[in-house]
């Protein structure tokens, strides 16, 4: 499995620290993973090695608040739009004009967010574990099995009080919370969070983006989706739940098909061979 190379790009007038593998060449088609909280894009390395040894182009930048040099201090440089510009910069400066998008948790968000502000970009996506953010706050509303699994989301957007519950006894909340997945992406994730800010630049994403899941107050409307769409979910994850990943059916106006793995939250790590496999047919299926 070919391994993945760091470098790091400047977009947006920052510095990103990105993971590449696969061909260079323009005949080689582009494809960009977005992590989520709390991960770096070595999340992605195991799905990027396969990807690129069947011929794609990978990229996976450390998004905004994960790289040390794109890390604002702000909350309100950490809304939804902020990041999606993040996303079409870097494709801009790595020459992807046209890209397959794939996201987990966070960068599932952003990647909903991407397909609707600029849908002529994307060519295929490919949503984990979070569903359509419409859907997805519908459930929050209404549903209470989803709201009892996001009451965390409220605590993360307090002030201050998350860092120290986080950080307290050696990061043991994380640690506790990455308990099953490799040592590798263990050690950089909390090389990471031990920078001085990076953790509040990381929950900062929750702080600036409450709207996103306030349906009931006029949160931005995400709508139909045209793009031929893969989501993958797994049936134990304890942040999401079946409700608004059923009613992400009725957003799918084009292609759309939903994959249920029996497992939880981190699906690349504890079920890597049906994840790779279900990504590689969908890029298939969807070529330029």
């Amino acid at each position: 499995m070919e391994k993945c190379l760091i470098r790091e790009i400047e977009a947006n007038g920052m510095i990103f620290r990105a993971r590449f593998a696969g061909a260079e060449g323009q005949a080689a088609e582009p494809v960009m993973l977005l992590h989520g909280f709390p991960e770096t894009s070595i999340m992605w390395a195991g799905l990027m090695g396969h990807l690129a040894g069947e011929g794609y182009r990978c990229f996976a930048p450390d998004q905004r608040g994960y790289s040390p040099g794109a890390r604002p201090g702000r909350i309100e440089d950490y809304e939804y739009r902020e990041l999606v510009s993040d996303v079409l910069a870097l494709a801009d400066a790595v020459g992807y004009t046209r890209f397959h998008l794939i996201g987990h948790d966070w960068g599932s968000a952003v990647g909903w967010a991407v397909i609707r502000l600029h849908p002529e970009r994307v060519c295929s996506w490919t949503a984990m574990s979070v569903p359509h953010m419409d859907a997805f706050a519908s459930a929050i509303a209404d549903d209470p099995d989803q709201r009892q699994r996001s009451r965390y989301m409220a605590f993360f957007m307090l002030p201050e009080k998350p860092e120290r519950s986080l950080m307290a006894d050696d990061f043991a909340a994380l640690r506790s919370l990455w308990s099953s997945i490799p040592k590798e992406q263990v050690d950089e994730y909390l090389s990471v969070f031990s920078q001085p800010g990076a953790l509040t630049a990381a929950l900062n994403w929750y702080r600036a983006n409450a709207v996103l899941l306030e349906r009931r107050r006029g949160g931005p409307m995400f709508g139909p989706v045209q793009h031929p769409t893969l989501l993958l979910w797994g049936n134990q994850d304890i942040a999401v739940g079946r409700v608004a990943v059923e009613r992400t059916a009725q957003y799918m106006k084009g292609p759309y098909r939903l994959v249920e793995l029996d497992g939880g939250h981190w699906l690349v790590q504890k079920r890597p061979e049906l994840v790779h496999d279900e990504i590689l047919r969908h890029l298939r299926e969807n070529r330029w």
